[in-house]
């Protein structure tokens, strides 16, 4: 079945997207709770017509996520956490909303969704990546420190 996603949805498409899913997961999960519509032939008509409204606004958040992902990756980022007495060993994990709000301090708006930390949990200190999607097309891969406050 044809639907035209409302929402970015992980794994299975962006916003303003047509994708093909099977016809229960449509009409059981993302049609009812308004996360997609049915791709008919007026549905794809009004989708298509928005589409070229919102290609030149399109164009400007690119050129704006791309400035952004250029100065994340030269960017030096730290995020502070409580140390145990050990001294290496901080108290819970470091998350993606302390690391948005890291980087939001530094100046650039990124949300909490958009940062995916790689690999498993940070619960030392020492220095790790995560990927932030910034744009559909864009995601920026980026070093951050997790330093004792």
């Amino acid at each position: 079945m044809e639907i035209i996603l409302r929402e970015d949805i992980e794994n299975l498409g962006f916003k303003d997207e047509l994708v093909n899913v099977k016809n229960g997961f449509a009409r059981n999960f993302l049609v009812p709770q308004g996360k997609a519509i049915v791709a008919t032939a007026s549905a794809k008509k009004v989708w298509e017509e928005n589409l070229k409204q919102r290609s030149h606004k399109e164009a400007k958040v690119k050129e704006s996520a791309e400035k952004t992902a250029k100065a994340l990756k030269d960017a030096k980022i730290s995020v502070g956490a409580k140390v145990g007495e050990a001294g290496k060993k901080i108290f819970g994990s470091v998350n993606t909303i302390q690391l948005a709000d890291a980087i939001n301090a530094l100046g650039h708006e990124v949300d909490k969704k958009t940062i995916k930390i790689l690999g498993s949990q940070i619960k030392e200190l020492g220095t790790y990546q995560a990927e932030i999607r910034l744009h559909r097309d864009i995601t920026v891969a980026i070093d951050f420190e997790v330093v004792a406050e």
